[in-house]
């Protein structure tokens, strides 16, 4: 894709992944790159704050003899999911009506 991924779409993205599962590094990873080409090295920044902000949890899991690290969303990552969800949906509408029709109102 073309365009780039700014922190709010991260979090958006990161946060909805999160709300329907728990999710280790790697694999939110694998998942981002379906709509972004960004590097790996920029998810676990993006993670930490998330978790600093107390939007995500962590937990490790064995897996294959080493460690994986889970991000689990909490209850304020919820709220802020939903939040950020809305805006997007906002955002959305309002470039696809420019896409479509020029932004013009009729």
């Amino acid at each position: 894709m073309i365009f780039p991924m700014n922190a709010p779409m991260f979090d958006l993205v990161v946060l909805s992944i999160t709300e329907k599962m728990d999710a280790y590094g790697y694999q939110l990873s694998q998942i981002i790159k379906k709509v972004s080409n960004t590097k790996d090295s920029t998810l676990y920044p993006v993670l930490k704050r998330l978790q600093e902000q107390g939007l995500l949890t962590v937990y490790d899991r064995a897996y294959q003899g080493r460690n994986r690290r889970y991000y689990r969303i909490t209850e304020e990552g919820r709220r802020q999911y939903l939040l950020l969800r809305e805006e997007w949906d906002a955002y959305k509408g309002a470039v696809d009506q420019i896409v479509r029709e020029g932004g013009v109102d009729e």
